[in-house]
């Protein structure tokens, strides 16, 4: 057509077109059939498979949740080290328990407020509080100053009255005293004392049969003779859970392991098994509760006639034994108790009940409700060198 309707020369033009047309026509021969186009089918939902629906229903162990205003204390390119916190403190529990803490699972939650956090244990909320990222939280020391002056909170780990101070006022509050430490630190406090009181709930029985299996790689012997027979793997379990309920160290299991293989085969009541259990780690308990600056250790000790009062009241069953007090005689002992250790508390002085070994773990499970950090203890659990001297005596008609 070019060289038809234009000044183009024919000759010039025909070679091309004849090169155009073969050229096509072998281009042709060579195209596929072209398939009629499909409707792009959408994927399912992933929920319908049975491996995603089983998956839904894992819970974590542990859970950390915040706010989105807390998102720096996690986010290392802002600065934030909690993750590397989270891991000292799995260390630091392994070491003052003797047990793996779970794997803690950190995450957002933009159900909270921005500056609140939430600690779960087993997927239930166990304790719950707020953080000022700019402020320092500062603690009196016992006499507060006026010309400190703050936004008002509570310390969430030991629910001690405090203040978020800024940075003007930091230095002055050091000065006069005052604990004064930063948002990560009370993060990391907070978390370390909640898995502390909740440890007891976080050792199951895949976590007793790696501590069996580590114990096993150094006393064999004295291993196969406790498990399986007398005491089962879940025997061990509630005897270590016993234990770790009062805050009891189980690093020391060649300890424990021999005073199950004594009193394995003759008790079958693993609260009978842990008292003898504390007894063998008498050394371990005395240091927990000796004064760091020396001196004796000031108690409440129960008297004679409140001893028989409560061992009158046990009840012997095939699964152990309980207190059966009426509830006027529980309040009435549970009362005077308390007056004592608010005494000993008043005179500077870190509670402790002193009993027989025989009412111990009852008049544990007695006051623990109200009173679970006062420690209760057996004369048979105190070294005979430790000095100690009864400030309060429990004396209840």
């Amino acid at each position: 057509m070019l060289g038809v309707f234009t000044p183009i020369p024919i000759l010039l033009t025909m070679p091309i077109a004849l090169f155009l047309g073969i050229g096509g026509y072998v281009l042709d021969r060579k195209a596929p059939e072209v398939e009629e186009e499909k409707p792009i089918e959408e994927p399912e939902e992933e929920p319908t498979t049975p491996n995603n629906v089983t998956d839904l229903l894992t819970i974590d162990p542990v859970e950390f949740e915040f706010g989105y205003g807390l998102i720096p204390l996690a986010d290392s390119n802002q600065g934030g080290d909690l993750l590397d916190r989270v891991v000292m403190i799995r260390r630091q529990l392994a070491l003052e328990l003797g047990m793996i803490v779970p794997v803690i699972r950190i995450r957002d939650n933009i159900q909270l407020k921005p500056n609140e956090y939430v600690i779960k244990i087993r997927g239930n909320e166990v304790s719950r509080s707020e953080l000022l990222l700019d402020h320092y939280m500062a603690m009196s020391p016992g006499v507060d100053d006026e010309s400190i002056t703050g936004i008002e909170t509570v310390e969430p780990a030991f629910g001690l009255k405090a203040l978020w101070v800024d940075d003007l006022m930091k230095d002055e509050a050091e000065l006069s005293g005052y604990t004064v430490v930063d948002p990560p630190s009370v993060v990391s406090t907070h978390l370390t004392e909640v898995l502390k009181n909740y440890a007891h709930e976080l050792l199951t029985r895949e976590e007793t049969k790696q501590l069996v299996e580590h114990i096993k790689e150094t006393h064999p012997t004295l291993v196969e003779e406790v498990t399986p027979n007398p005491l089962s793997l879940g025997d061990v379990q509630k005897v270590l859970k016993h234990l770790l309920k009062e805050k009891v160290s189980i690093r020391n299991l060649p300890v424990i392991f021999e005073t199950l293989a004594d009193y394995g085969s003759m008790f079958k009541d693993p609260q009978m098994m842990a008292e003898y259990a504390r007894q063998s780690l008498s050394r371990q308990i005395t240091k927990a509760v000796k004064p760091v600056q020396g001196g004796p250790l000031y108690v409440v000790t129960l008297s004679g006639s409140t001893e028989k009062a409560i061992a009158d009241a046990l009840q012997q069953t095939e699964h152990g034994s309980y207190l059966s007090l009426t509830p006027d005689q529980s309040q009435k002992m549970m009362m005077s108790i308390q007056e004592e250790v608010v005494k000993l508390t008043q005179m500077g002085q870190s509670p402790v009940v002193l009993c027989s070994p025989a009412v111990r773990m009852h008049v544990k499970q007695l006051i623990e409700r109200f009173m679970p950090h006062v420690p209760v203890l057996s004369y048979n659990e105190l070294e005979p060198d430790l000095e100690i001297q009864s400030v309060g005596v429990v004396n209840v008609a």
